[in-house]
Order: C-alpha cells, then sequence, then structure tokens
C-alpha cells in the first residue's frame, strides 16, 4: 500500500460514488442529457423483466429529468447508442464502439458457445447473414423455425435466433432499433454512423479505456470492481498499476476498509468538493449502476442487495423485485413494487427499512418519489398491498 496514499472515510466515498452516478439531482435533461448520462455511466444495463418500467429506462429515469423511453429509443435509431456486452447486455455510447471490436472480433475463436453451434449452425449463419444483405433490417421472428417442433426453455432458440446471434456477437450485425422491444437487426455496416473509427486499439489503450470508464462511472474503486464494472475489458490490474506509475490514478485508503481504492487523478479536485445537499428519495433498479457489483454496495454503503426474483417465492425476505432506496448519500432501504398497468396502480408490495431515518422529510420525500414512480409506470395511484412496522409509520399519513 503507497503510504502517500489520500486516506478518506467511508461516507466521503460513498457520497463521491453518489456524486459521480449523477444521483445528487444535477442530472442534464432531455435527451442530450440522456446521452450525457449513458457517457458517464459508461452503460446501461438492458433487462427483460417488466413488472416495472424496464430496468434501462429506470436507471435514466433516476438521473435526466423529465426522461421518456422515447428519448433513449431515439438515440439508438440516431445511431449515438448501440447494444452490445459491457457488464451484461447494455446500451452503449457509439463513441466507444472501437473499443469493443477486439470481443467482437475474438469471439468466434475464444467463446464455446460460438464454437458449439457454429458446428450446427454456421451455414445456417451465413444464409442469415445473406437475407439481411438483400432484404434489409430483420427480426428473429421474420424467420421460420426449420425444426417444427415445440419450443422447449427459453435457451432452446430457434435455429434462426442461434444464427442471429453468432452475427451479433461477432460483429457482422447490430441491432437497429427495437420494436415493442424485440431486437431488428441489420449489417454493421449500415447501422453504424459514417466516418466513425473502426481501428483496432492497442492493448495498453484498449485496457486504460475500460480502467477510464470504470474510474470516471464509480469515482473511487477497487482492483476489483475496475475489472467487474465491465467485464468484456478482461483483467485489468496491470494496466492500473502502470497508470497508478504514471500519475493518472491515485490510490485512495477508505478508512475501514482493508483493500486499497482508485481514483482518476483528474477528480480529486471533484472529489474534495463538499456534497450539496439534496433531500429527493430515489428508488433504485437492482440493475443500477450505483448497486451493480454487489460487494461494493456492501463495502461503501453497508448495504447487503440482493435480487429475488429468481430466488423461490417462499425463500424470499425483500420481495420479488426490491429496490434499493437511496436517501441522501445513504442506501436506507428498499421497497417492492408492482405497476398493474390494466388498474393504474403501483403496488407497494413491501417496505424494509435498513437503518433507522427520523426526518421526517424523508418520510414526505419517499411519498413524492413513489407517486412520480407510479407517474413514470403509467399509473395514477399507489396502493400499499402489504403493511409492514416499517410502512405502518408514514402510510396512513401520506396515502
Amino acid at each position: 500500500m503507497d503510504n502517500q496514499a489520500l486516506r478518506v472515510d467511508i461516507d466521503q466515498a460513498g457520497a463521491f460514488a453518489v456524486r459521480r452516478q449523477l444521483l445528487d439531482g444535477g442530472g442534464e435533461p432531455g435527451k442530450r442529457g440522456t446521452l450525457t448520462t449513458i457517457r458517464r455511466l459508461g452503460y446501461v444495463q438492458i433487462d427483460t423483466i417488466n413488472v416495472v418500467e424496464r430496468a434501462h429506462h429506470h436507471v435514466l429515469w433516476s438521473r435526466v429529468p423529465g426522461y421518456r423511453t422515447e428519448m433513449l429509443d431515439g438515440l439508438q435509431r440516431g445511431r449515438k447508442v448501440f447494444e452490445y456486452l459491457a457488464h451484461a447486455m447494455c446500451y452503449l455510447p457509439t463513441a466507444d464502439y472501437r473499443y469493443y471490436r477486439g470481443h467482437m472480433v475474438g469471439f468466434a475463436v475464444k467463446s464455446k458457445w460460438y464454437g458449439h453451434y457454429y458446428k450446427k449452425y454456421g451455414k445456417l449463419a451465413e444464409e442469415v447473414l445473406e437475407r439481411i444483405k438483400t432484404e434489409g433490417p430483420l427480426a428473429a421472428g421474420d424467420f421460420g423455425d426449420t425444426r417444427n417442433r415445440k419450443r422447449g426453455t427459453w435457451w432452446d432458440w430457434k435455429p434462426a435466433k442461434v444464427a442471429l446471434e453468432m452475427l451479433f456477437y461477432r460483429g457482422d450485425l447490430m441491432v437497429a432499433e427495437r420494436r415493442n422491444f424485440q431486437r431488428i437487426y441489420d449489417l454493421a455496416s449500415r447501422v453504424l454512423p459514417k466516418g466513425i473509427d473502426l481501428s483496432l486499439p492497442e492493448e495498453a489503450e484498449r485496457k486504460s479505456f475500460f480502467v477510464r470508464r470504470a474510474l470516471e462511472a464509480l469515482g473511487l474503486a477497487t482492483e476489483r470492481d475496475i475489472d467487474r464494472y465491465i467485464t468484456t475489458g478482461g483483467r485489468l490490474g496491470a494496466q492500473l498499476a502502470a497508470m497508478v506509475g504514471q500519475g493518472l490514478v491515485s490510490t485512495v485508503q477508505v478508512e475501514g476498509l482493508p483493500k486499497p481504492y482508485y481514483l482518476l487523478a483528474e477528480l480529486a479536485g471533484e472529489f474534495r468538493q463538499a456534497p450539496e445537499n439534496d433531500d429527493t428519495v430515489r428508488l433504485l433498479s437492482p440493475f443500477d449502476n450505483l448497486v451493480i457489483l454487489r460487494d461494493r454496495t456492501k463495502a461503501l454503503f453497508g448495504f447487503d442487495f440482493a435480487l429475488e426474483c429468481y430466488t423461490p417465492a417462499a425463500k424470499r425476505k425483500y420481495g420479488y423485485f426490491s429496490m434499493p432506496i437511496l436517501w441522501r448519500d445513504a442506501l436506507v432501504g428498499r421497497l417492492d413494487p408492482k405497476a398493474d398497468r390494466e388498474a393504474g396502480t403501483l403496488l407497494v408490495k413491501s417496505i424494509h427499512m435498513e437503518r433507522p431515518v427520523r426526518e421526517t422529510s424523508f418520510y414526505r420525500e419517499l411519498a413524492a418519489e413513489l407517486q412520480r414512480f407510479a407517474q413514470f409506470n403509467k399509473c395514477v395511484r399507489v396502493e400499499m398491498t402489504k403493511r409492514t412496522a416499517d410502512s405502518e409509520r408514514w402510510l396512513a399519513k401520506h396515502f
């Protein structure tokens, strides 16, 4: 550990993380703000679960004043963002495209998944590619299932869908847009904007990019955090050490935490700024970039978070899709919602507080956030379906 490392307390570290994640109320509005936010975060994870508005829209709504779902859709159609693997399947800034090309180019060689399916569907993949070249953008539904049998599990994709995914991962195809959340595929050469830099970066440049992307978004991070924020980047420890040696990255010791943290040297001034008080309560998606690294969330915020939608109902502690509650610089509880769009009602199935909050402003702001979240989910009312000891304290007053 560097004896000259900056030493900070854990509250400072958490506050800076919230600020770098644009969750302090200072987000830029509109379509431009949506793109600015994706660039700052590095990616927004795409999710298929729609018990409430899908995660990629929710993450942006939490940061972009006046956000509407068509803003992200418009950025994709306008070639400002593209879909590919980062932490998972994500929306990424198109300006970052060249740094992901190495993964695409090497996918056919390195992926066991690809190798397995190429033996079965390699010829079909080339036929699918030729058809899109000739006919233009197509969805999976535009191809027939040649097996003529009932579909099996979710992973038992029909052959044409597998072929499309093979072509997507190796970079021949891109998602031109989504219609009713269904991907529309087209040739990468027709989707990418003209004049975009397609050169493959040298390894040091590529890895430096992923280190910077993680630290720009996270503020402070361990080596493990940096590796896992965008997993496509691979192991980045050697490049991180080189950047520390070059003075581009500073080492930070967070009080009470054993591992060294790292900070972009250029952000040191911003780190020292006193945070502004923002009393807005924010309901975060389970896939929000602030909490996507669960170990980091527990270390910096003392918040042990897990998504329970894949847990059997009888074993769930907090609910199917419980969402962290952020207030000021702390994760203070979690709330399990469901949007009953047909009835126009946002159902709150449970609220669990992690720490005591005595300020009445918190409960007032939580009620206001629930109303905003209901409107975002095209609901006109909020209804508590299961009362808990935590919810009784304020529910009768506000609903």
